[in-house]
């Protein structure tokens, strides 16, 4: 029994054929949206790619981008076969076609439905890359003068700038590394002396953080250094005093600011799936309503459409079993015990010492 059924008139299924070729050519705008969406999110991730450790952030992106390629081409030429089917004999050189893509195009609207999930998967594996990634540029921030490193500490100071954090879980973060280079201490200064000396790992640690963890908003003069000591600044308790740098960690920071792109990433990824699978299914009915009117014979009369021929259970067991199948296609058979009666069967020997000889004629 088919799974739901409609009856088509001949002016049925030429408006049927006219509204998808139509619909497909809005596909193929979508597709360019998803592309563009992958792009605008390779770019941006792109944009922070010092601050972000190793790791496989990229999937969404290039995911979107080959989705959107892909839907451009498979629309185009949906538009071009749905244009054609008004017409039922341009229809017969595509029949053959129409099934063959009705299947590409499913796998297809599958991995829309796969990308706009993996925008919203993806939040673990960013958060990871972050923090390696943050951990590392906070660590070389005072290696200005090595190459390869030189740029960290503008990028950091900018990010922190720009994205109002400080650190990587936070301003503490700074408390733990040496962050001023070697090159810009006294080492004849006894301060300095004391301060390394009190380090196991000879670092120059400060409770104190870069410029730009500096809330501009403040009005207070920004505070610097010291931030834990109180008898350091007038009218000063940090305990209980709202500090003047920003206390949010950047990795939290450029988290949210990535979720929220991928979420609104996501959010259009799921309608333009809901789009094309309702296309899709358009294009379903109009293949089998034009393949039943050609069985039929009479072009101008009226003919079934569906989605599945049988049920649901009787289309999964058929397609399991062809499944189960393609790996017997290269298997010798041994039906009751019979083998192949080609095996052990001497072959014809040909050799030069088993040709028959022959007397040649004498010429007269």
């Amino acid at each position: 029994m088919a799974v739901l059924k409609v009856k088509f008139t001949k002016t049925k299924r030429d408006k049927l054929a006219q509204v998808l070729w139509i619909l497909n050519w809005v596909s193929v705008v979508s597709g360019i949206i998803l592309f563009s969406l992958g792009l605008f999110l390779k770019i941006e991730i792109k944009k922070r790619n010092e601050v972000m450790g190793k790791g496989d952030v990229n999937s969404v992106p290039n995911m979107l981008i080959s989705v959107g390629v892909i839907a451009c081409i498979i629309n185009f030429l949906g538009g071009k076969i749905c244009y054609d089917c008004s017409d039922a004999n341009k229809f017969s050189r595509w029949k053959l076609v129409m099934l063959p893509y009705i299947i590409c195009t499913f796998c297809f609207t599958f991995c829309i439905l796969v990308g706009a999930l993996m925008c919203y998967t993806m939040r673990n594996e960013l958060e990871e890359s972050l923090y390696l990634g943050l951990r590392d540029a906070i660590k070389f921030y005072k290696d200005t003068d090595i190459p390869g490193r030189c740029f960290l500490k503008k990028t950091v100071d900018l990010l922190q700038i720009g994205f109002h954090c400080c650190g990587n879980n936070g301003f503490r973060d700074w408390f733990e590394i040496q962050w001023v280079s070697a090159r810009y201490l006294n080492m004849a200064s006894k301060e300095v002396q004391d301060r390394l000396k009190s380090n196991v790992d000879g670092k120059f640690l400060v409770d104190g953080v870069p410029f730009s963890c500096c809330n501009p908003s403040s009005p207070r003069p920004c505070i610097q250094y010291q931030l834990t000591n109180n008898s350091a600044h007038y009218n000063y308790d940090f305990l209980t005093e709202e500090l003047n740098i920003w206390v949010r960690g950047c990795r939290e920071a450029l988290l949210d600011y990535y979720t929220a792109i991928m979420r609104s990433i996501g959010i259009a990824a799921l309608l333009i799936w809901l789009f094309e699978l309702s296309v899709l299914i358009g294009v379903r009915y109009l293949q089998t309503a034009m393949k039943n009117v050609l069985l039929l014979g009479d072009l101008e009369s009226d003919s079934d459409g569906w989605l599945l021929e049988n049920s649901f259970m009787e289309t999964a067991k058929y397609n399991i079993g062809i499944i189960k199948n393609l790996g017997k296609a290269n298997q010798i058979s041994t039906v009751s015990g019979m083998n192949d009666p080609n095996i052990n069967v001497q072959n014809t020997n040909c050799g030069k010492n088993n040709v028959t000889t022959k007397s040649i004629p004498a010429a007269r």
